[in-house]
């Protein structure tokens, strides 16, 4: 059982980031050279055997204008807010009928793959990644492209998701925008918040890339257990790895994030850490926020419990 801090001390846990000079210019370059693309947001609608939501095949173009794909659920009732889920480590946008949560509540949800990602086993996806980063690597896509920022997994991924955004906007079906997701998920609906500023809720589970040398140093769970494998292998690179990882990690991102926001975090969780996801939060910019705590959870976090704490959170922001 993984152990971390004492939850007074969590609570209070607001560690030095690890920012690089240029990281507000190397998102905005990025983010420009994305753009530079037609967004072409298309949302095919298919028959399916779901009665309670219309569901598109949503393709929109993200980094380097290659094609991502989604699915959207949108009420048969009419308009709503939506919520833009990210997908955890290894998992894709599945099928149709693993999103239904959302319009149950009344809400669209827009179910956005991982580019490369999708055949981890728990959930398949459909975009691969046309642009794998150079040099030797882990399994895994932690350490593709880790010694430039540049041509890091991440800056593809996170860009993906700043476009989903602007895809889930170009609907006119769709109100009001959420992000959410768990783990790695949680770690992208951050990004996305804080990349577009154009969000109107964000919801982080358990997240993902957050003071991420610290999560490589206190604990021997996977993914970060990559980050550390290559270290053990390239003795002389580790400097230039954390480095480059400093440009993805969760903690620059949520000084820069405003939209209201509800964690959650599960102090039994070897995975992303306790101390990991109150430093992301302690550093989140905006005012209003909260965070549910799990003492007897692991990664799996509060589940069913916090999928409803996740609904009352959007009833008071998104209505």
């Amino acid at each position: 059982m993984f152990v971390d801090m004492p939850l007074a001390q969590l609570r209070d846990y607001l560690p030095a980031r690890e920012e690089p000079g240029d990281f507000d210019a190397f998102w905005q370059r990025t983010l420009e050279q994305a753009r530079s693309h037609e967004l072409d947001a298309r949302f095919e609608r298919i028959e399916t055997e779901i009665v309670t939501a219309h569901v598109h095949d949503v393709t929109f173009n993200g980094f380097g204008g290659h094609p991502i794909k989604a699915w959207l659920l949108t009420p048969v009732s009419g308009p709503a807010p939506c919520v833009i889920e990210y997908q955890g480590y290894g998992g894709g946008r599945g099928l149709p009928v693993d999103w239904l949560a959302w319009p149950s509540f009344g809400y669209a949800v827009l179910a956005v793959d991982s580019r490369g990602q999708g055949a981890g086993g728990w959930r398949r996806g459909d975009t691969p990644d046309p642009h794998p980063g150079s040099g030797p690597t882990t399994p895994g896509v932690m350490t593709s492209g880790i010694l430039d920022p540049g041509q890091h997994y991440y800056r593809r991924l996170y860009t993906d998701a700043a476009r989903a955004v602007e895809a889930a906007r170009a609907h006119p079906a769709i109100t009001r925008i959420a992000v959410s997701g768990g783990s790695q998920g949680g770690g992208i609906a951050l990004a996305a918040a804080a990349l577009t500023g154009d969000v109107d809720l964000a919801l982080i589970d358990v997240p993902f890339m957050q003071h991420i040398r610290h999560a490589v140093d206190i604990t021997a769970e996977y993914p970060y257990q990559e980050l550390a494998v290559y270290c053990k292998a390239f003795k002389d690179q580790v400097e230039q790895v954390f480095q480059t990882i400093s440009y993805f990690d969760g903690l620059n991102f949520a000084a820069r994030a405003t939209a209201p926001a509800l964690y959650s975090v599960a102090l039994r969780d070897g995975i992303t850490p306790p101390s990991t996801v109150f430093a992301s939060f302690n550093h989140y910019a905006g005012a209003d926020k909260e965070i549910e705590v799990y003492p007897y959870n692991g990664h799996e976090g509060g589940e069913s419990t916090h999928l409803l704490a996740k609904v009352r959170k959007a009833r008071k922001v998104l209505e």
